[in-house]
């Protein structure tokens, strides 16, 4: 099967604009991608594939019939997106999606398979560790009742599946 990840704003409001905002990143930042496959860390991908064009794709075979497992790299934080740029921005919300199409018949598209998906904000080491601990924080101070409300954390990152 061939899954397709791609990294997109999650806000609406951005989502209208999603293409100006890519290339108004591409513009300042020549050369560099938003998405890649982290090779040496994945297991049981085949023939990874970028696009040149698309900064927030890439695409590779894999047998389910096998472990697999698929690392990316980000290379955007979340306030790269946002209108003020002088420190201490919210950053704005992505979502990384994984659609998977089966093999179509001759002459007929991929078969659609299954799309999942997942929340992400990308923050520089040191302001991800300062946001993390005061979020922990925040969550701490919260009733036992409000804090069941919260995901709690994963070794590695939990898709839902889309509709």
């Amino acid at each position: 099967v061939q899954s397709v990840v791609r990294v997109v704003f999650h806000d609406r409001r951005l989502q209208y604009s999603e293409q100006q905002q890519l290339e108004g990143w591409r513009w300042s930042r020549p050369g560099d991608r938003i998405l890649d496959i982290d090779i040496p860390l994945s297991v049981g991908i085949l023939e990874p594939q970028i696009h040149p064009t698309l900064l927030n794709t890439v695409e590779f075979l894999w047998d389910p019939s096998r472990r697999t497992s698929v690392f990316v790299q980000v290379h955007c934080i979340s306030t790269e997106f946002t209108l003020r740029k002088n420190g201490g921005e919210k950053g704005v919300p992505f979502r990384i999606q994984i659609d998977t199409f089966g093999a179509g018949g001759k002459g007929d598209p991929p078969e659609h398979l299954h799309s999942a998906s997942c929340l992400v904000k990308v923050f520089k080491p040191k302001g991800a560790d300062r946001k993390q601990k005061t979020d922990r924080e925040r969550v701490e101070k919260q009733p036992a009742a409000e804090r069941e409300k919260f995901q709690p954390a994963y070794e590695s990152t939990v898709l839902a599946e889309v509709g």
